[in-house]
């Protein structure tokens, strides 16, 4: 798997892997960042592809000094396992 990439221009961070790119789209509000969806393509479920994209996704919020709205399912189901990025959002 490559690097988690964030993609400004198209509002979404990206991983690609395998020739697909899964996707976290979002939006950024001054210093809040609200992730809306999660795609990972069909050939790459069932890989941990999505959990990768989230956090490489949340350890650039974190060093970008950023809040995080988990409005995304997913996203937000990742964070309640791994309550260490659980300071990211915003209260």
């Amino acid at each position: 798997m490559s690097d988690v990439i964030n993609n400004k221009t198209h509002h979404r961070y990206e991983l690609e892997v395998e020739g697909h790119i899964a996707t976290e789209h979002y939006k950024l509000e001054g210093h809040v960042i609200t992730f809306e969806h999660t795609d990972v393509p069909k050939e790459l479920g069932g890989k941990g592809v999505g959990s990768k994209l989230v956090q490489g996704a949340l350890d650039q919020v974190r060093a970008a000094g950023l809040k995080l709205i988990p409005q995304c399912p997913f996203v937000k189901a990742w964070i309640e396992k791994h309550p260490e990025y659980q300071d990211l959002v915003k209260t």
